[in-house]
């Protein structure tokens, strides 16, 4: 039996005034989803082990099985690993936004959602302008800082102090000379580029200054076919899934006009999709969408994105009978605008039924299925525990 997880990254919120006390998923019209709770059945999932920070990262290693306490060593040796670059031993990788920075305020994590057409030259100036890192150009804002012979930093994720001063949240610990230079280059170096100048001209949040943060050394995972004893697919638009893909030896599919934002193409990852489920025993779907909107705190977009990934599965049910699981990696709440560790509702097709009617955060939290650990879903829709290798997952 095929199985098919499809993630809306973020989904999960609150209830809203805005939406008459009814949370995004509660108020969007999701007939797909709905579907997949009346034909099947619904709990709560926790994907943020205790002390983890609630993130993709965490949250997609712990639902692929891969327990984050021992494996997670930060976000960009993850991101690396899809961008094909191959960390030295002593090498850290720092995920890389390009970040609109104003009288020392955070005031666009994204440079305005800065498309990869003007993100990836500004990332090739700047990096033509550093001395001691190395700087990768990945999807839009997205990119990757390599610090070699590195320590490792703490530092801060830029989308969870947007409209803060920057000042407390710069890195601190062993690397942070390197990488607070770098900052302050970037500066000086962006400022003069003519694809800014554009962008401000047009109305639009220029690129001010690059900003790393989550840096670690590449991880083991075991192969996943070793695992679960399946073949296992990947299709998302950014480098962090695509890297936990690549680090468990699962197929990463890309596909054309998906963007990692609200105008991705749900109709082609829908049509890769059904293809990808011809081949592969197991595919994870990812779509980001819910979450950018969370980040902007936008009610309408939130409930729009959800609205066009339940689209999706639509029409890859029309060609799909096999067992499909719908849940969100992590709430994005409007009301925060970032992330946090709740427990998510999800939805399965195959295991049987609990008379649940939607996909929604209450109704889950009555659901057969109850509240579980991340590392237990695969199992429950293989239908067989994991084999878990030893030590790291080598």
């Amino acid at each position: 039996m095929k199985v098919l997880l499809v993630l809306g990254d973020g989904m999960a919120d609150e209830p809203l005034p805005e939406l008459g006390g009814r949370t995004p998923l509660e108020a969007a019209r999701t007939p797909s989803f709905d579907r997949i709770a009346r034909e099947g059945a619904c709990g709560l999932l926790r994907t943020i082990p205790p002390g983890c920070e609630a993130g993709s990262d965490i949250a997609s290693l712990s639902i692929l099985g891969y327990d984050p306490r021992e494996h997670y060593t930060g976000r960009g040796p993850l991101e690396a690993a899809s961008m094909g670059i191959s960390l030295g031993r002593g090498d850290i990788a720092y995920r890389c936004n390009l970040v609109t920075v104003r009288d020392g305020v955070m005031e666009d994590f994204s440079a305005g959602h800065i498309p990869s057409r003007e993100g990836a030259p500004l990332i090739r100036a700047v990096a033509a302008g550093m001395d001691g890192v190395s700087l990768h150009a990945g999807i839009s804002y997205r990119n990757l800082m390599v610090v070699p012979d590195g320590s490792g930093a703490e530092t801060t994720p830029p989308h969870d102090i947007v409209g803060q001063p920057t000042g407390p949240y710069l890195p601190k610990g062993e690397d942070a000379p390197r990488l607070i230079r770098a900052m302050e280059r970037s500066r000086e170096i962006l400022r003069a580029q003519p694809v800014n100048r554009e962008r401000i001209a047009r109305g639009e949040r220029p690129a001010t200054m690059i900003w790393p943060w989550s840096g670690g050394r590449t991880p083991r995972l075991q192969p996943f076919r070793d695992r679960y004893g399946v073949s296992g697919a990947m299709i998302s638009a950014v480098d962090l899934l695509n890297g936990i893909a690549r680090l468990a030896g699962m197929e990463v599919i890309r596909v054309p006009g998906a963007t990692g934002y609200l105008d991705t193409d749900y109709d082609a990852k829908a049509r890769y999709g059904r293809d990808a489920l011809e081949r592969s025993d197991f595919l994870y779907l990812h779509v980001e969408a819910p979450d950018e909107a969370g980040h902007m705190g936008s009610v309408e977009e939130k409930v729009r994105a959800i609205e066009r990934v339940d689209g999706m599965l639509g029409k890859i049910l029309e060609s799909f009978d096999g067992i499909v699981a719908v849940l969100p990696d992590h709430p994005t709440p409007i009301r925060l605008k970032t992330h946090t560790a709740d427990p998510v509702p999800f939805a399965v097709r195959g295991i049987g039924t609990d008379g649940c009617r939607r996909l929604t955060e209450r109704e889950a939290a009555g659901g057969s299925l109850g509240l579980r650990e991340a590392a237990d879903l695969l199992p429950l829709l293989l239908g067989k525990a994991a084999r878990p290798g030893p030590g790291k997952g080598g």
